[in-house]
């Protein structure tokens, strides 16, 4: 039996892990769960014991195939309900991921499948992540942060970075969201901020972190 919070653990190391490519340290997983070192570290030994995660004292730890099928069901789980509370229920995409935050530990295998039927098997989630399949396997494609582009480049906004609701409600008074075009008019030497047309018609600046957070593709 897995907890809610032995859950919230796999998924935190699943994600870091993702992000660095690597095993993750455990100051690492105490700031992005937002607690102290000291439960960090009795949390992986329960995880460890469930044999669910690794961990190697300076390399840090890492998801067996059991924690890692565990992560990605999660994963699996949460995308599918913020698809379902955007497409059905009328939600904007800043307002799901806390209540999807819930939703994910509804574990009926039954439900998750139905659930993914009736939104017809999608790939990806409001926010332009992959959904993984049943099996854990996510459709990949190729995507480049928007400050990797060049000037006068068209490209289509694909997904974001950062799901955190200031940063959404932030792109919604820009008027950008899924499927937007943005184009590039001008890079910032100095803060390496952008400027940028939206939808061929309104202009603004944008700082450079907010272009890195920001997947596009060439028109």
């Amino acid at each position: 039996m897995i907890t809610k919070t032995e859950e919230n653990y796999l998924k935190a190391v699943y994600k870091l892990s993702e992000k660095e490519n690597k095993s993750v340290g455990t100051n690492a997983i105490s700031k992005e769960m937002n607690t102290t070192a000291a439960s960090v570290t009795d949390m992986i030994k329960k995880l460890s014991e469930k044999k669910l995660v690794n961990y190697e004292k300076y390399r840090g730890v890492g998801l067996t195939l059991e924690g890692n099928r565990h992560a990605t069901q999660l994963i699996r789980r949460h995308r599918l309900w913020e698809v379902f509370l955007v497409d059905k229920l009328n939600f904007s995409w800043d307002q799901v991921h806390d209540i999807a935050e819930e939703l994910e530990h509804i574990e009926s295998k039954q439900l998750i499948e139905r659930l993914d039927s009736y939104l017809g098997n999608p790939r990806f989630d409001p926010h332009g992540d992959p959904i993984p399949n049943s099996e854990g396997k996510f459709m990949l494609r190729h995507q480049t942060p928007l400050s990797e582009m060049p000037v006068n480049q068209s490209c289509i906004l694909l997904g974001v970075r950062e799901h955190n609701t200031p940063f959404l409600e932030y792109l919604n008074s820009l008027q950008i969201k899924l499927g937007t075009e943005i184009r590039i008019l001008d890079k910032i030497q100095f803060d390496h901020s952008l400027k940028i047309e939206i939808n061929q018609s309104e202009t603004t600046i944008i700082s450079a972190k907010v272009g890195q957070d920001l997947f596009v593709k060439l028109k």
